[in-house]
């Protein structure tokens, strides 16, 4: 009963098992067939059994359904085996038209496919010609770009290879020919680069062998304008100038001269007027300085400008060595220099920033220190002033030139006057070569004058007056000699030459002034104060032209104040200015007459010592001649002629020394005092040995005609017997030897009223000494006489108490 009502309850669930698997998708029948696997034991076959009825039951309706529908099939069969005959014969005329249909299309086919080939053709044409309306540009473009390389316009290809790239060549990049010319377009730019730099290479080296050209030109430019600048200037100098001394008159006719030509100057110049841009082809370096801005690469063609540049400064400033033995050495020179800047502030002012205004000041500044030693240097060889004036108009031209183009130049000026130091000492050698030649032409003779033209010939020359010469009748003479009127006229071109080197130096009038001052003083107080006493030194100068030295010097001292008026004048300083330099010819020509005073002191006593030289005494002469001797006579007759010549000297109140006779009184006195010293010096000779009585008489006799000479007043002016003084060491030795009052000399000795006060003992005994000798040596038989014994015992006690007091005047002293 249990199997029963368990098979009474699997029965429903094996009815919905076959239910799902025919209702289920095949491939979900798994979990359903696992489900008959998990129940009661047994199932499985049950449910196989059930399946199996379920298909006899499935088969038995199929069959039904067959056997329902089985004379519709029949009838269908019948019908399609009746169709296949007209369908047959429906193929058979389908083929027949298909085949009909093909023959008649053939042509139609050819016909097509020509149409198709043309619409392609057609197509292929419209698109190539799309294309080369692209293509065509560009190649006009790189075609318009090889002219351009080919006509040299290379700053225009750069621009034609920009707007290749940046507008042409996207649109036919896609082509091979496109690639190619981008590919070339580098190196067509490296040989625009290359090229420009080739023509900027080929400038650097034209303008550095024109620079001189160029220089010349602009210094020329600048001279003209200098010219025509100082006419105006000495035209209202004319106007409104003052007169002169008549003298020292500048003739204002050379002025009107000056002036008119500086005008015919402008005129035919300035039609002529060149520039640098006239001169020189500036446009490879705007090419190359714009082929450089295009291709982005400006910084490396100002380096390559500058660093050319500062090389072709270096080769410029350079100097030759010999460039200092003429003017054109220098010309050449400073002509380079001023075509090199004028150039670099041509570029500076025409072109953006391949040179600045720094740049061209470093440059400047280099360059003005390398020419300022160069000057320095070379300057220092020249001997010449006329070269020297000239490099001071160069210099001056030069830096002027410069400074029109706005480079500083005040380092210059300062050189010239450093310059102008030198050329004061070339001056000064100068004019001492002309100076010592006017002393040698000089015969040292006051300028003698027959007429009225000579006398206005030597006023002219130089600023005499004297009313009393005026008055005189002719013929006539001037106290001076022929060489003052040519000391002062070259005293004067001796300004002159320094005022042309102080000209357009941009001094004031008052500076200019005091340099022609100091270096006049310089003339003065060493290079004449030189001269003169070189010339005052020279053996061959006698005491005559010594005195007229003297008079020269007195009447160049005077014309000082009229050097200085010229002086005044020729700067057009007013003559109420207070000059801080005075000309010193005071005290260059005193110190000249102190000089020439000294030297006829010391010739005047050679030539007492050369007559001295001739004296022939016969010391042992027993009785002396009655007469003086020849050479003494001589002596004193040379004396008078030699101090009537100091009677020409010239007076001057200011100078003592000058004044007439004064120093006609010290020379007398000098040789006086000399020719005493002298005649003293002979007495006393160590090597005379011996003198005789005679001898003292006759050398007597010479000191007489001293003294007369002395009491003849040879040269007026002397108080009493003030000349007869220089012999009273000598007359009273003698006196003490001829008188032989020898008790009254010892006796009186040391009083200061005694009679023989300025016989020295030593000086008595030498010559006692003497003539006691040749009374031992004369007198063989002196000892046989008794006068002759007393007189030799008392020569012998007088030298026994004047050697006491010798003795005694040693201790003392």
């Amino acid at each position: 009963m249990a199997e029963n009502g368990e098979g009474l309850g699997t029965v429903p669930e094996h009815e919905r098992i076959l239910q799902e698997i025919e209702s289920t998708d095949t491939a979900c029948v798994g979990p359903t067939l696992r489900s008959v696997y998990d129940d009661q034991p047994n199932a499985h076959k049950k449910f196989m059994e059930k399946l199996d009825a379920c298909i006899r039951n499935h088969d038995k309706e199929i069959e039904k359904m067959c056997n329902f529908h089985h004379q519709g099939f029949v009838d269908a069969i019948t019908e399609l085996l009746k169709v296949r005959t007209d369908a047959e014969k429906l193929k058979v005329q389908v083929t027949d038209t298909n085949r009909k249909f093909q023959d008649a299309g053939k042509e139609v086919i050819v016909q097509t496919e020509d149409i198709i080939r043309c619409r392609i053709q057609q197509r292929n044409i419209t698109t190539v010609v799309e294309k080369l309306q692209l293509c065509l540009p560009v190649l006009e473009m790189y075609s318009k770009l090889k002219e351009q390389m080919s006509a040299k316009r290379y700053y225009s290809a750069l621009k034609t290879m920009e707007q290749l790239e940046n507008v042409y060549f996207p649109r036919v990049s896609q082509y091979r020919f496109c690639q190619l010319m981008i590919e070339n377009l580098p190196k067509l730019r490296e040989d625009i680069k290359e090229i420009s730099m080739s023509d900027l290479k080929d400038f650097l080296e034209s303008i550095r062998k024109h620079s001189d050209k160029i220089g010349e030109t602009a210094m020329k430019q600048a001279q003209q304008q200098k010219t025509f600048s100082v006419a105006l200037q000495k035209q209202n100098r004319v106007q409104f100038g003052k007169n002169m001394h008549f003298n020292d008159r500048i003739p204002e006719e050379r002025n009107e001269v000056e002036l008119k030509r500086a005008f015919e100057e402008e005129d035919e110049n300035e039609e002529e007027v060149l520039t640098v841009q006239d001169l020189v082809d500036f446009s490879p370096v705007y090419r190359c300085l714009h082929i450089y801005s295009v291709l982005g690469d400006e910084e490396t063609f100002e380096n390559y400008y500058r660093k050319q540049r500062k090389k072709q400064a270096r080769l410029v400033l350079q100097p030759q060595s010999n460039m200092h033995e003429t003017v054109d050495g220098y010309r050449r020179y400073f002509t380079q220099i001023v075509g090199f800047f004028v150039v670099e502030d041509h570029i500076l002012h025409v072109t953006q920033g391949l040179v600045t205004r720094a740049y061209t000041d470093e440059l400047w500044n280099m360059a003005l220190s390398k020419i300022i030693a160069v000057l320095r240097a070379h300057s220092s060889y020249c001997t010449d002033p006329d070269l020297v004036l000239e490099l001071k108009n160069l210099i001056v031209l030069f830096a002027d030139t410069l400074q029109g183009y706005g480079f500083p130049v005040n380092r210059l000026f300062d050189l010239l006057f450093e310059i102008r130091d030198q050329y004061n000492e070339t001056l000064l050698k100068k004019w001492a070569g002309v100076f010592r030649d006017i002393f040698e032409e000089d015969n040292y003779s006051p300028i003698p004058i027959v007429n009225e033209e000579e006398y206005k010939v030597v006023i002219s020359k130089f600023p005499f007056q004297d009313p009393d010469l005026e008055k005189q009748s002719f013929p006539k003479k001037f106290p001076m000699s022929q060489s003052v009127p040519h000391i002062y006229i070259q005293v004067k071109e001796f300004i002159y030459a320094s005022l042309k080197f102080s000209e357009s130096l941009h001094r004031s009038s008052t500076e200019i002034d005091d340099m022609l001052r100091k270096s006049t003083n310089l003339l003065l107080t060493r290079t004449l104060s030189s001269c003169l006493l070189n010339l005052i030194r020279k053996p061959h100068i006698g005491l005559t032209e010594l005195v007229q030295i003297i008079i020269n010097t007195t009447h160049l001292e005077q014309a000082c104040r009229y050097l200085e008026d010229f002086i005044t004048n020729i700067t057009n300083i007013s003559q109420e200015t207070v000059h801080t330099t005075r000309l010193y010819g005071l005290s260059t020509f005193k110190d000249a007459r102190h000089a020439a005073e000294g030297e006829i002191y010391t010739k005047l006593n050679q030539k007492i010592d050369e007559f001295v030289q001739l004296a022939d005494y016969d010391w042992t002469m027993s009785e002396p001649d009655g007469r003086a001797s020849g050479y003494l006579m001589d002596l004193i007759n040379f004396l008078r002629s030699i101090f009537q010549v100091f009677t020409h000297l010239p007076t001057n109140s200011n100078d003592h020394a000058a004044m007439p006779g004064k120093v006609a009184q010290t020379a007398c006195m000098s040789a006086c005092q000399h020719l005493s010293t002298s005649l003293m010096q002979m007495l006393l000779d160590s090597e005379l040995k011996q003198i005789s009585m005679g001898a003292v008489q006759q050398f007597n006799l010479d000191v007489i005609q001293c003294e007369l000479f002395a009491s003849s007043e040879p040269v007026p002016g002397f108080q009493g017997d003030t000349l007869q003084l220089a012999f009273i060491d000598l007359r009273q030795l003698l006196d003490l030897f001829m008188v032989w009052d020898w008790s009254t000399y010892l006796a009186d000795y040391g009083q200061p009223a005694s009679k023989y006060l300025r016989v020295n003992p030593n000086t008595a005994l030498t010559l006692l000494e003497k003539m006691k000798d040749t009374s031992k040596k004369n007198n063989i038989f002196a000892q046989f006489r008794k006068n002759d014994r007393d007189k030799q015992k008392l020569i012998e006690t007088v030298v026994k108490q004047l050697r006491s007091l010798v003795n005694g005047m040693s201790q003392h002293t």
